[in-house]
């Protein structure tokens, strides 16, 4: 070992080198070699640790949670080898911007341990309770969370730095107001958005009506998707209508299947003034039995609406237990009343008028 170091220092001084400059860069090598073989050891130990623990719990939440711990660690040992390497060096302007510049880094595992942290509780919370107001939550936080974090990171190694953040927040306010202004509608769409999952006047699914289809179209359709901006409805004629969230908090809105998929049609039918009206009932009774998807509990029901111009209203009171088939009905019984109606002799008026033609003579 004498001979070693004699023969070492036989070298520096032939080489004209300070001591003190191969001391520290013998050091400093020392120093990343170490971190090299501590990052290599660590990364075994945990492949090993991995492959044991997916066993017995969730494989993906398991390897987020690996992969984040692996850039920690990574990222711990260049912080630990960075100081050192500063240390032995003991410039303040070096050691400023290393430490901003590992902030930075340390923003994106740190990102990535939220999100995890966020899946695991919306799993585990939000998706075993019946309000969507926490899966909104959650929702606004996952896409939020890396803003936040960076923002963050941001101003912390700008302050490291010695920079007065005070005029880029201050400014950063200012410009915020500014784009609210600009950017109301949006805002006021992603206000009435969350106001839809909160209150619920209707989930994905549901059957409802839809006041801005086009001319000619189906008037009402299936939610499709509840969007923080815009909410999609797919009519019945396959038309995807996508609606401002902030026009919808505006309207009244009809909903056939909030409660039950169950509801009540009515059909017009009007019959004349000189048709046998019970006959005329029992036709249409029977036309109501013979649809198999009307419900017989509670039973069709036929009543007098009201005495018109040229006919006797009448309406058909039925129950279905898919409100989908509304429309069916009406043209199911529609179609069958007018065929039995005619082979049975009753009449369905329309409109009559009575010319009288009055002849006079002459003087």
């Amino acid at each position: 070992m004498n001979r070693w170091n004699e023969f070492l220092e036989k070298i520096i001084a032939g080489s004209g080198i300070e001591p003190t400059y191969i001391h520290i860069s013998i050091k400093a090598a020392a120093a990343i070699a170490g971190a090299f073989i501590a990052w290599f050891i660590l990364k075994g130990v945990l492949s090993i640790f991995e492959k044991r623990i997916k066993k017995h719990t969730d494989l993906q939440i398991n390897s987020q949670v690996f992969h984040a711990i692996r850039r920690v660690l990574f990222y711990a040992l260049i912080l630990i080898a960075g100081t050192y390497l500063i240390g032995l060096f003991n410039i303040q302007l070096i050691k400023n911007i290393f430490y901003a510049i590992f902030i930075i880094i340390l923003a994106s595992p740190v990102n990535e341990f939220f999100i995890i942290v966020i899946k695991y509780l919306q799993k585990n919370i939000a998706d075993k309770t019946d309000t969507k107001i926490d899966n909104v939550i959650f929702d606004l936080l996952k896409k939020f969370a890396g803003v936040i974090v960076y923002i963050t990171a941001i101003i912390i190694a700008l302050d490291m730095l010695g920079v007065n953040v005070m005029p880029f927040i201050a400014g950063a306010g200012v410009a915020g107001i500014a784009i609210g202004f600009a950017a109301k509608d949006t805002l006021s769409n992603l206000i009435a958005g969350v106001l839809l999952i909160v209150d619920r006047p209707f989930e994905v699914g549901d059957r409802i009506e839809v006041w801005t289809a086009p001319s000619g179209s189906a008037t009402w359709g299936d939610v499709i998707d509840i969007g923080l901006r815009a909410t999609k409805i797919k009519t019945t004629d396959n038309i995807v209508i996508v609606i401002p969230n902030n026009e919808i908090m505006k309207r009244d809105i009809i909903n056939y299947t909030i409660i039950t998929s169950k509801i009540r049609v009515r059909v017009n039918i009007g019959i004349a003034y000189d048709a046998d009206m019970e006959k005329a009932k029992e036709l249409i009774i029977k036309v109501a039995d013979s649809a198999e998807w009307i419900a017989k509990d509670p039973a069709p029901k036929v009543v007098v609406r009201n005495f018109g111009d040229s006919s006797v209203d009448l309406q058909l009171r039925v129950w279905i237990d898919n409100a989908r088939k509304r429309m069916d009905t009406i043209s199911y019984v529609t179609d069958n009343i007018k065929t039995l109606f005619d082979k049975e002799g009753v009449e369905i008026p329309y409109p009559k008028r009575d010319i009288i033609i009055k002849y006079e003579k002459s003087d």
